[in-house]
């Protein structure tokens, strides 16, 4: 019989006796305070510093990432201004070139115009050193050959020129008019 009784109040091994759950509720019910008490709020704690710790961060990298699309906006408009700013130097150079080369070829052209002239007045002043060097030439050339002809000495300046002058006068008529025809 005592075999009876001991398996009579051991029952079944996997559900407790109702005091041992009584204090077990007791236990659970205290620690669970505690934890409530003393452990939750510094988790809570924590998990707040770190919440405002990553928030700020958050914050931060906005302000830095805000920075720097402002600076990328500023350098994009220093680098328009530059261009533009290169742009106008380029037209003004062009601009300079284009009167610098009008400048060059008028100076040129008036070069081109006295070294015109000068030559002009070189030739003329040759043609015009030629034209009396061959009347006296010529004059001398029909001085004799009219001495010769006519016999008579045309020894005399005036007379001599004068032959000259209308024999020459002739020449030039007659010149004149071959090149008119």
């Amino acid at each position: 019989m005592i075999t009876n009784h001991i398996s009579a109040e051991v029952g079944n091994p996997l559900i407790p006796a109702v005091p041992d759950l009584f204090w077990s509720s007791v236990v659970f019910v205290i620690l669970l305070a505690f934890f409530w008490v003393k452990v939750l709020p510094g988790f809570k704690k924590t998990l707040d510093d770190r919440t405002e710790a990553i928030e700020g961060r958050l914050a931060a990298a906005e302000r830095a990432q805000a920075e720097v699309a402002e600076k990328t906006a500023e350098i994009a408009k220093a680098q328009e201004n530059s261009r533009a700013e290169a742009a106008e130097v380029r037209e003004q150079a062009r601009v300079e070139g284009v009167a610098i080369l009008a400048e060059l070829k008028e100076h040129a052209n008036q070069e081109a115009a006295r070294i015109t002239a000068t030559a002009k007045a070189q030739i003329e002043a040759e043609r015009q050193a030629a034209l009396i060097s061959l009347r006296a030439e010529v004059g001398t050339l029909a001085i004799e050959l009219a001495s010769q002809v006519v016999g008579a000495s045309l020894k005399s300046d005036k007379v001599a020129t004068g032959v000259v002058d209308s024999f020459l006068a002739e020449l030039e008529t007659n010149d004149k008019a071959s090149k008119g025809k």
